[in-house]
């Protein structure tokens, strides 16, 4: 069954992707925003549902409470092909990409982005506008801090916290809390300030 209409705020690589889990999802009409080409955003657009698809934590998230100041529809595009629990609880403007995993009682809050295949165990708790990189994957119980980046194929082992404003860097292994506003990576993940 179409759904109609939704806006795509952001014309890059990851707009392009919420473009296609839009129609996997059923939208029959696609429009793209962008604020440096073509249609731009603004409070005069006719209502429909929107998503803010930018990669950038920190600009998806101004974005977000711009659009939402103005009364548009945020919300959230979870690819058919993803497994979700039905305990899982996911706010609005988040995106699940194709074969991602989300377990029993995780917490998806909003504007974050679930990246392909990527596993997000039982009860985890992922913070507004984080990312999860592809092929991530959390064991149960990590909480992962506002606009963090978990870089592709990083694993986090059980019951960690991961701060905010953090970036993990790509194929790491974390095994020890990450305090908020640091980088760090390797095997296992060390902090770099």
């Amino acid at each position: 069954m179409a759904k109609t209409k939704i806006y795509i705020y952001g014309q890059s690589g990851h707009g392009f992707v919420c473009a296609d889990i839009a129609r996997a999802c059923g939208y029959d009409e696609i429009v793209f925003l962008d604020d440096k080409n073509e249609l731009k955003f603004s409070e005069n657009l006719p209502k429909a549902d929107i998503i803010i698809a930018i990669g950038n934590n920190k600009i998806r998230q101004i974005l977000d409470e711009n659009v939402r100041s103005y009364g548009f529809n945020i919300v959230s595009l979870i690819h058919p092909s993803a497994v979700v629990s039905p305990s899982a609880v996911i706010e609005p403007g988040v995106v699940v990409m194709p074969k991602a995993v989300i377990n029993a009682k995780a917490v998806i809050k909003r504007g974050a982005i679930i990246n392909s295949g990527a596993v997000i165990e039982h009860e985890c708790f992922i913070g507004e506008f984080a990312h999860i990189s592809p092929n991530a994957a959390l064991a149960g119980n990590v909480k992962v801090g506002n606009r963090t980046h978990i870089g592709i194929g990083s694993s986090v082992i059980q019951c960690l916290n991961i701060g905010s404003d953090c970036i993990i860097g790509a194929g790491s292994v974390v095994v020890r809390d990450i305090i908020d506003g640091v980088k760090a990576y390797g095997v296992p993940a060390k902090v770099k300030r």
